[in-house]
């Protein structure tokens, strides 16, 4: 039988407390943070009097699974808030929690709220935790074969790189050894696959502390990925009726003063410039300076939809403890869009901005995505109730034209409209967000636009907000993750690496590289004094799509030897022959127009 995901995270949840117990055990004077559940596993935050070694896990594993052995019994004891301090004496993260709990505030200027308030702790053995639950009826309920640490990373308290580090041991645990081993092997396809190993070992991408946290240096081939990739979207972006646009880096304050970012995305943004007395800001997002361009004139009915596109990169702050390779980062580029429309279009603008994303994601090879409807969220948004409801209806009718099966995002949607979200699913089952098309009735209203009807009377444009690859930094990682590196040959950064078996075939071999190039492929010649089988391992280990080995014969008969990447040995074949047979796949990304344009 399946456990459900409540009886998961209640598992988890009791496994994290046994580990708690098992540090307690091997540190007595150790101070305990927090410790939850998360998919597949579990965490817990110590500060602990050293830095924990593998020796420790492995020690601490023997210890849980004792623990286990031993079923001792969670048992949950409702409590005052005072009662809760003395029950953790000496433990000043859960001292900070329940202050923070009772105040019900969530910064730094405390204060103890008047009315009572009951709290929950929960003991077994000799550990005892302030914790909400639940909990498993006993240690004996969990399964030690089926307990796995996995490595301990460093965590600031509360995510605040100005408070302690704490020391965080991952772990995972499964009702069956088998359930574990098939979860182990899925982590060892996820290291595989990681792009920020890949990226590094096939140079595709860097970071340097002198440039800072989250801020992506792309090498040249990645460069080259992100050249292709983008050549593609520019190409598709124009058969499909958007223009492109080119907006600064930064905005005056007063711009987003009208936007709403400083009233409700502040905390994201970075500290104010000062420039002739004004304060200017790093832009978060685009579509200010899309508006300004929409304002330049007067709008007629006649130009709309008018569909502005840019390869905007903005700047937001994350905290460095979120920060994660090319996924997470302070500074990255959208392929950005903001349609204005007159409300009559708006229906079908939607639905051709969702068809649009599709098509560009399946051209990459990205086809396993779910589709969410993200609805208003209960903090933070603007707008009137009635206007939500109507462009959120808008947004479910463009998914059910296009016969998109989708979830509902309650609460999701950004705070100045509604949102669809295209999620890719992974190799591994993990969901990221990529493409998103959202509604905004709230920032034309805002900058005052107008478009004039057929009328002659002014008239409020829609606006609808739309990138496809979302972020193209985290675009990049999905496509390394999705492609483990060997991207397919239109993507692929070198195409062809020739290998001459000596000097002697080195000037057929250039001969064959200048016919390739001038078929716009990218290829080189290693000529290089290593062996033959030294080469074409150093092209394999670059995921180049294919090496030609270039011998005495092949000099003679006018051919190549062909590897593929994953095929092995094709045997012999003209240039020609070559070109015919991989003529599909070079031309693969090749933009079409989805829809005929008015």
């Amino acid at each position: 039988m399946t456990a459900t995901d409540d009886e998961m995270y209640a598992f988890r949840h009791s496994t994290a407390h046994v580990l708690a117990t098992a540090v307690l055990e091997l540190f007595p004077d150790a101070k305990f943070g927090i410790g939850p559940p998360i998919q597949d596993g579990f965490y817990y935050d110590f500060d602990l009097p050293r830095t924990l070694t593998d020796e420790d896990l492995a020690e601490l594993e023997t210890r849980m699974r004792r623990i286990v052995g031993e079923d001792q019994k969670f048992v949950c004891t409702e409590v005052t808030a005072d009662e809760a301090l003395e029950a953790t004496a000496g433990q000043p993260y859960k001292k900070e929690l329940i202050e923070l709990i009772t105040s019900g505030r969530l910064d730094d200027n405390l204060e103890r709220s008047e009315e009572p308030i009951t709290l929950t702790l929960y003991r077994n053995g000799d550990f005892v935790d302030l914790c909400r639950g639940p909990h498993v009826e006993s240690t004996g309920k969990l399964v030690a074969e089926g307990i796995k640490l996995l490595h301990v990373s460093s965590a600031y308290w509360r995510g605040d790189e100005k408070r302690p580090q704490l020391q965080r041991i991952y772990g995972t645990a499964w009702h069956t050894k088998a359930d574990l081993d098939a979860h182990i092997e899925r982590l060892q396809e996820a290291r595989e696959r990681d792009h920020r190993v890949i990226g590094r070992k096939l140079e595709l991408y860097t970071t340097s502390d002198a440039v800072g946290q989250g801020l992506i240096l792309w090498q040249p081939k990645g460069g080259l990925v992100r050249y292709l990739a983008e050549r593609f979207s520019l190409a598709a972006h124009q058969l499909n009726g958007y223009e492109f646009v080119n907006t600064p880096h930064i905005g005056r304050a007063t711009l987003w003063e009208t936007s709403g970012h400083l009233d409700f995305y502040k905390d994201a943004m970075y500290s104010p410039l000062e420039i002739d007395g004004d304060e200017y800001y790093l832009k978060p997002m685009n579509c200010p300076f899309h508006i300004q361009i929409y304002k330049t004139r007067p709008r007629s009915y006649r130009e709309l939809p008018l569909r502005l596109a840019e390869f905007g990169t903005v700047y937001r702050y994350e905290r460095s403890g979120t920060l994660h390779g090319m996924t997470r980062v302070r500074g990255f580029t959208q392929d950005d869009a903001h349609i204005f429309c007159t409300p009559e279009q708006l229906a079908q603008e939607v639905r051709n901005a969702l068809r649009f994303s599709i098509y560009v994601l399946r051209e990459f090879g990205l086809v396993d995505i779910t589709a969410y409807l993200s609805t208003r969220p209960p903090q933070k948004s603007i707008g009137e109730d009635a206007k939500w409801e109507r462009a959120q209806d808008d947004l479910r009718s463009a998914l059910d034209a296009e016969g998109v099966a989708y979830k509902v995002d309650e609460g999701g949607g950004a705070f100045y409209g509604p949102k669809i979200d295209l999620k890719l699913n992974d190799a591994l089952g993990r969901e990221w967000q990529l493409s998103t098309v959202q509604l905004d009735f709230n920032l034309p209203e805002r900058f005052d636009m107008h478009f004039v009807g057929p009328d002659g009377e002014r008239h409020r444009p829609y606006m609808v907000h739309r990138a496809l690859f979302g972020s193209v930094e985290r675009f990049f990682a999905m496509l390394v993750e999705h492609y483990k590196g060997a991207f397919p040959l239109w993507l692929a950064p070198k195409q062809v690496m020739l290998v001459p078996i000596t000097d002697d075939q080195h000037e057929y071999a250039y001969a064959v590289a200048n016919r390739l190039r001038a078929e716009g492929m990218r290829v080189d010649v290693d000529g290089s004094g290593q062996r033959m089988n030294a080469k074409i391992r150093a092209a394999q280990e670059d995921k180049i799509p294919y090496a030609f080995i270039i011998g005495k014969k092949e000099v003679e008969n006018a051919t190549v030897s062909v590897r593929e990447r994953l095929k092995g040995d094709l045997g012999p074949m003209s240039v020609g022959d070559f070109l015919a047979l991989t003529d599909a796949d070079r031309r693969m990304g090749t933009a079409v127009a989805l829809t005929p344009l008015a």
